[in-house]
């Protein structure tokens, strides 16, 4: 830096504090200028005070509001607005506050409500529904099913059965959208009249000035999950498109069940296509999907209650769709709702003039006898697994099940008895994997032989040749035990699927399991262990420990790897049982209940077989005279299998290479 540019930023630093000094405030006037922020705080501050006695939610049209809600008054008995002229309603219940759009008369705010926007709510209801609607929007506000409780109410044990609450008012819509005139008709939001009302039916109406009308009826059918549910639509001809014409159907369940993350999981928007066939969104994620097909049925399905909408003519694809979407740790249901079920349907009308559209509405259990009764395929939403799976639970466990709980006889005890038909209508494979395990038994100081005659890498493939003519010399197989595991294997998984989808089990105690649709607790923590929970289950920790005693009595068919790298079979299945413990703490206490007894029922057949049916003493016998008899007849033993035709091959090919690189 020269000295010029050093004089030139002196100079320009004096101008500057000169500049600062001649041009800083008087004391005068900065007083002045605090007395006016100050006061501009205390103005703020009012304001704000003003504002949050009229705080607003969402606006509204009047026709939203219910009886809860009349207008706000002041101390002086004086109606309350907004400076854009709103008037504020309170709702009596909440407390809370809403601008009404329409400017109202300071002489027709006094006191209530005009009764024109006024919801009247109604009841209908049967033997098995209790059903509440509301003439805002001519809607289903709540939904009771009788004889059934939610398991809040069942923990109580006071012998009275509280209607089960599937949703309650403020937790459902159900409308129509009407397109007309560049606007949008959402039932919804309209106030109707009650044209006709009985116990179990009731009519709602809705009329526009340009006598354009439209007629929601509910009718109960006796003694059933069932509810008629019939929408006409009058004088719209020529102002409105009938393709455009669409059903709003929206559902936020409560929670009903013990474990409100389970209830959770298995919740989805189910739907049957009229070709493509059954169909679902993701149970675990948001998801949404548009109409591919005609739409026979949409259900909105938890884990033991479902609603199902059914058309007596298909819902049309064209602006049809699905939606499920999950709440956030933050959002105001997260503790009290499942999910939020939506879906638009178009309601493929043919005119608008006066046409009315037939529906079937189902509010009921997860039953399959309840589901297959209306020979809809209703049944498909019950998760029995699929492919093979679900045929093994329709056409054999579910038939088992329903004639032994058919008797009469306590849950728990159906479950001993369909676990113990199974298990003994497969004992001859067990028998026959028993057999196996010993034959490999017996061969086991052979091939502890062979291993440590060809421990070299190289020499692998001619060691496999001659265990191969071992086996096949004393009638011995390494795979003949794992075929039968195989055939058992579709059962066990089947059985997963099959006992937390059976309604029959919720609320049904065993034991010290109060529900086995749910897990048992011989004790609950204060506190969470992750991967754990906060109780113990018994039948669980039964579970496992016969599972490991199962383990140790046949840990001595399982062969330490020869290869390195190779997992230690025996390690796996040890721990195997640990898992178990995690992983089925918090499932279905009748699933556990059964795995338990299973596993004891195995152990106690293979006791029987080692003891009454199997001799190895005597196999082994039978194993070394076989072979004698292959090493003095080799014509007469049975020809090579086509495995071990190839493995000679490639041995032959290997050991040429091997010589042409000597």
């Amino acid at each position: 830096m020269d000295r010029n540019t050093v004089i030139g930023l002196v100079l320009i630093g004096v101008i500057l504090s000169i500049f600062t000094i001649v041009n800083q405030p008087s004391e005068e006037e900065l007083k002045a200028e605090a007395a006016k922020s100050k006061k501009e705080q205390i103005d703020k501050k009012t304001k704000k005070e003003s504002e949050k006695e009229t705080i607003v939610a969402d606006e509204v049209d009047t026709p939203e509001l219910s009886a809860d809600w009349s207008v706000k008054l002041d101390g002086k008995g004086n109606r309350v607005t907004a400076e854009s002229g709103m008037v504020v309603y309170t709702n009596a219940i909440t407390s809370q506050d809403t601008l009404i759009k329409e400017v109202v008369e300071p002489a027709k705010v006094k006191g209530a409500v005009n009764k024109s926007v006024k919801g009247e709510s109604v009841t209908i209801q049967n033997a098995k529904l209790l059903i509440s609607l509301n003439t805002v929007g001519g809607q289903i506000e709540s939904v009771k099913l009788k004889g059934y409780e939610s398991y809040k109410d069942f923990a109580k044990n006071d012998n009275k059965v509280e209607a089960l609450e599937l949703f309650k008012a403020g937790d459902a819509k159900n409308g129509i959208i009407i397109p007309i005139k560049g606007e949008e008709i959402n039932t919804t939001e309209k106030l109707f009249t009650i044209k006709s009302k009985t116990d179990n039916s009731v009519v709602f109406e809705y009329v526009r000035n340009d006598g354009e009308a439209v007629l929601f009826s509910y009718d109960l059918n006796d003694d059933a999950f069932d509810l008629d549910y019939a929408i006409t639509i009058k004088g719209f001809e020529g102002k409105v498109s009938p393709k455009n014409v669409t059903f709003n159907w929206d559902v936020a369940y409560r929670k009903t069940e013990r474990l409100f993350s389970e209830q959770r999981r298995v919740s989805t928007v189910c739907y049957n296509y009229k070709d493509e066939g059954f169909s679902y969104l993701s149970e675990m994620a948001d998801d949404d999907e548009e109409a591919e097909d005609e739409i026979e049925w949409v259900s909105f399905k938890q884990s033991y209650f479902s609603s199902f909408i059914h058309p007596e003519k298909a819902f049309d694809k064209s602006g049809s769709s699905f939606k499920v979407k999950n709440y956030g740790d933050n959002h105001k249901r997260s503790w009290t709702n499942l999910k939020d079920f939506s879906t638009t349907l178009n309601l493929n009308l043919n005119d608008v003039e006066n046409e009315t559209v037939h529906m079937n509405w189902f509010f009921g259990p997860n039953d399959f006898k309840t589901l297959k009764s209306y020979d809809a395929g209703y049944d498909n939403v019950l998760n029995y697994g699929w492919g093979l799976f679900r045929w093994i639970n329709l056409y054999a466990v579910q038939p088992l099940f329903n004639l032994l709980s058919g008797t009469g006889m306590a849950i728990g005890l159906t479950i001993l008895l369909l676990t113990l038909v199974i298990k003994f209508a497969l004992m001859p494979i067990q028998w026959k994997m028993y057999t196996s395990s010993a034959k490999m038994r017996i061969l086991k100081p052979e091939i502890d032989e062979l291993n440590k005659k060809y421990p070299e890498k190289e020499d692998a493939m001619k060691k496999q040749m001659e265990m191969m003519t071992l086996y096949r010399e004393s009638g011995a197989s390494p795979l003949s035990g794992c075929v039968p595991m195989l055939i058992q294997m579709p059962i066990l998984l089947a059985v997963f699927r099959f006992f937390p989808s059976t309604f029959s089990l919720r609320q049904k105690s065993f034991l010290w399991a109060e529900d086995l649709s749910s897990y048992d607790s011989i004790y609950t923590f204060d506190f969470h262990i992750p991967f754990y929970g906060d109780h113990i289950s018994l039948f669980t920790l039964l579970m496992a420990g016969t599972t490991l005693v199962y383990t140790f009595i046949n840990s001595s068919n399982m062969q330490t790897p020869q290869q390195p790298g190779m997992p230690n079979m025996k390690v796996i299945m040890y721990f195997f049982p640990i898992m178990m413990i995690f992983f089925f703490n918090n499932y279905s206490s009748g699933l556990s209940y059964y795995y338990f007894i299973s596993t004891l029922i195995s152990i106690l057949i293979m006791i029987m077989i080692k003891k009454f049916f199997v001799d190895e003493e005597k196999l082994k016998l039978k194993m070394a005279a076989r072979k004698a008899n292959a090493s003095a007849n080799p014509g007469k033993v049975k020809g090579k299998s086509k495995f071990q035709e190839r493995l000679e091959a490639m041995q032959k090919a290997q050991q040429d290479a091997k010589n042409k690189r000597k």
